[in-house]
């Protein structure tokens, strides 16, 4: 008995351990930045050795991944499986967009150091695959009311994946000095708009 009581007590450490440098990791990641997220300064912000963030993490995909995974586990994205329920387009747009929004909102300090990051750390926009299918499947689940029964044009698709952005809900928010709800209808019209556009075919890069 006291052999399990033992065991179970050094489980509880480890994962104690992990979850102070996951969250060191995380808050160094939204302060600092990834660069500066050195093995040195997590485990000075976790209290711990440079060793023992090895131990439970031993390369940068294995934290990068653990990070990732921990904030996400704290910060959920936005269920859209609801909103296919919404047969018309404008009604399921103006619902999923302001969800999307509020979670931007929610999630500004890390979604802005990722952009920020991605640049510099390659592995990044690996880690973050995942992250970039789901935000695809929420533009495509968006944009299908609009096709009428077929496929919505490229050009919608695109509208919307812009919509949902979330450098577009910055760009709105912080610097136009929008409110979330006058940021979603401003998307909308502009879907709007796009759906009464004829069709453009696609440029290529030598395009002017």
């Amino acid at each position: 008995m006291a052999r399990k009581y033992e065991l179970k007590r050094r489980a509880e450490s480890q994962e104690e351990t992990r979850r102070r440098i996951l969250d060191a990791t995380v808050e160094l990641h939204q302060t600092v930045g990834g660069e500066q997220a050195t093995i040195s300064a997590i485990a000075k912000k976790a209290g711990v050795e440079r060793l023992t963030v090895y131990r439970h993490f031993p390369d940068e995909r294995a934290l990068l991944e653990g990070c990732t995974s921990h904030y996400l586990a704290q910060n959920p994205p936005p269920d859209p499986s609801p909103w296919a329920a919404i047969a018309d387009p404008e009604l399921r747009l103006r619902t999923g967009l302001s969800a999307v929004y509020s979670y931007h909102r929610q999630t500004e300090a890390m979604a802005l150091a990722a952009v920020r990051d991605m640049p510099k750390i390659p592995i990044l926009r690996e880690v973050l695959a995942p992250a970039f299918a789901y935000w695809e499947g929420v533009r495509d689940l968006l944009a299908a009311p609009f096709g009428d029964g077929c496929e919505p044009c490229s050009l919608t698709r695109a509208a919307v994946g812009h919509a949902i952005d979330f450098v577009t809900w910055r760009s709105l928010v912080r610097e136009q000095g929008l409110n979330n709800a006058q940021a979603v209808e401003l998307m909308l019209a502009m879907v709007r708009c796009v759906g009464s556009l004829p069709p453009i075919e696609p440029r290529n890069e030598f395009d002017n």
